[in-house]
């Protein structure tokens, strides 16, 4: 019995010592730092913009009186902004825009003899209306894939619209000019749209801006010697925009994963 358990303690001492052995001829382990990876989660960028602005029908009036059939014509705009992308998600910036002057054209009933001798009608009324919008905007980035970004917003401030060209036709020939005017409006907007990355700078960006603008006036006036005089206005001035442009992002105040640590033997 002694024997075997001699056996057994001899064959341990072996397997540890064949163990230690094999240990000794393997490598020390060296630690090494991988370098830090910047990950890119905000940063300033610069934007433009050019754009379609379809105008929802305005109202007009002068003084008590009405217009009627009222249209405003189609038309262009541009614009540039700063910003800054605070995460994968949020962004805001500040932008200005020039929109290109619209054609107004209404048509105010007139009494006779604007007709002809005792005969009434209507005068065709025209006006260019052009604006200067700045607002601050704020966006929610909905996701990236395939370097596709969807985007929501809304956006605050102020619009200087100006009336010009002020014109009017009587049914009987006789036409005339009026005074324009110029003043400030409280402006909003909400956006929808989506931008795709070209480059990790670069991207360009399309989507839709339903922008409110106020209204605009002329400056006060009476027609034919008559007393009070009155402003035109020209209300409730609304637009459907399909904007495309670029953004040129920074890629300023990166921040880094965590530095892993890695065994080399």
């Amino acid at each position: 019995m002694s024997s075997q358990i001699k056996k057994m303690c001899l064959a341990g001492v072996a397997m540890i010592v064949s163990s230690a052995v094999h240990a000794a001829d393997m490598p020390i382990p060296v630690i090494e730092h991988v370098p830090q990876v910047p990950v890119v989660t905000g940063g300033w960028y610069l934007r433009g913009d050019i754009g379609y602005k379809i105008y929802q029908t305005p109202s007009v009036a002068y003084g008590p009186l009405h217009f009627r059939n009222e249209k405003m014509a189609r038309t262009g705009m541009i614009g540039a902004g700063v910003g800054y992308k605070f995460s994968d998600y949020l962004r805001a910036d500040v932008t200005v825009d020039y929109e290109f002057p619209a054609k107004v054209t209404g048509y105010a009933p007139c009494p006779a003899p604007c007709g002809g001798p005792g005969i009434g009608g209507f005068s065709k009324e025209t006006a260019k209306i052009d604006v200067l919008t700045f607002l601050v905007n704020g966006y929610v980035d909905l996701g990236t894939w395939a370097g596709f970004t969807p985007y929501v917003g809304g956006g605050i401030g102020t619009s200087y619209v100006t009336a010009s060209d002020v014109k009017f036709l009587n049914p009987d020939g006789a036409s005339g000019k009026y005074p324009g005017g110029s003043n400030w409006n409280f402006s909003w907007a909400l956006m929808a749209g989506g931008s795709y990355e070209l480059t990790p700078n670069w991207a360009i960006d399309a989507g839709y801006r339903y922008l409110n603008i106020g209204n605009a006036y002329t400056k006060s006036f009476s027609t034919g010697g008559a007393n009070p005089s009155y402003k035109i206005r020209y209300q409730d001035l609304a637009a459907h925009e399909f904007r495309v442009g670029m953004r040129y992002t920074f890629n300023s105040g990166p921040t880094f994963m965590p530095e892993p640590i890695v065994a080399r033997y």
